[in-house]
């Protein structure tokens, strides 16, 4: 078992014919990811990368048995994007696309929490399964197949802790960028419950940041999870003035427990392993892992 994409998930992509979707997909092909086919409306029946376009995503289903969804929909049409992926049956909806407006993310997390998909983003860098599949913009050639799970609402933290991980001789299961808008599909602590549950994965690494609750909810539920999984966690954003949004949207401090040494206090009360630096990560999962062995 993997963490939502493995070598048998059927791909499509989402915004397939413009510009960054044409890009983002010959990497992932080029990787050995599956995808099946492409949509952008008006285009169908045309080819694209040696593969098939569709004008919907209902098509693109029907045609490929697609299961999974990619999306590089400009911000504005992103949410019926989402929406429309949903409706059509996919399973997995990645969402790449950053800037899409807060009143959008509210229409689509009411219209999809009651279906049977998975959300993972907006403005987010992706999913990873090493050797499987590569959906998202991360950089293939640092992630090696291994036994540590990644969730992170950081693109270049996640390359970092994966780039320490494998070059201790360690591996990565999958890594999971969840995003840091502040209306996401997968939280931390939905995340984090998928490596709890994943038979590949032996020790977590949770990198968070600074604002919202998202890191704090994950590690209560932990606490009472009583899963003897070893989580490793780092807090982005240490020295952020309150008040101030950091890089993503949803970064900002507002309450007492938002600022990263309190979330720090907290994942630490809940049994997370919490380093100071990211630069300690890939150490302390090797301690752990040397510790297990």
């Amino acid at each position: 078992m993997s963490v939502l994409v493995n070598k048998s998930s059927k791909i499509i992509v989402q915004g397939f014919t413009g510009k960054e979707g044409t890009f983002h997909s010959s990497q992932m092909i080029d990787y050995g990811t599956n995808i099946v086919g492409g949509v952008t409306p008006n285009k169908g029946g045309i080819t694209h990368l040696n593969l098939p376009v569709f004008s919907s995503v209902i098509q693109a289903v029907e045609s490929t048995n697609a299961d999974t969804s990619i999306i590089f929909v400009p911000p504005a049409f992103a949410a019926n994007a989402i929406i429309e992926a949903a409706d059509a049956g996919i399973k997995v909806i990645i969402t790449i696309t950053e800037g899409i407006p807060v009143k959008d993310m509210i229409s689509v997390y009411d219209h999809i929490k009651d279906l049977d998909v998975i959300l993972v983003g907006p403005n987010c860098p992706g999913v990873i399964t090493p050797n499987e599949a590569k959906v998202g913009i991360m950089p293939g050639n640092i992630f090696k197949k291994g036994r540590v799970g990644i969730v992170s609402k950081s693109g270049t933290l996640t390359y970092e802790a994966a780039d320490q991980v494998v070059k201790l001789g360690l591996g990565i299961s999958t890594a999971l960028g969840i995003g840091g808008d502040p209306i996401i599909g997968t939280t931390v602590k939905d995340a984090l419950k998928l490596f709890i549950d994943d038979n590949e994965t032996d020790i977590i690494v949770l990198i968070g940041e600074i604002g919202g609750q998202l890191e704090n909810d994950a590690a209560k539920w932990y606490s009472t999870s009583k899963s003897n999984k070893p989580v490793v966690g780092f807090i982005a954003g240490e020295t952020a003035p309150a008040g101030r949004t950091m890089g993503h949207a949803g970064a900002i401090i507002g309450g007492k427990d938002d600022t990263a040494k309190a979330k720090k206090g907290i994942l630490s009360q809940c049994g997370i392993n919490v380093v100071d630096s990211p630069a300690e990560i890939g150490k302390k999962v090797l301690e752990i892992h040397n510790k297990n062995s």
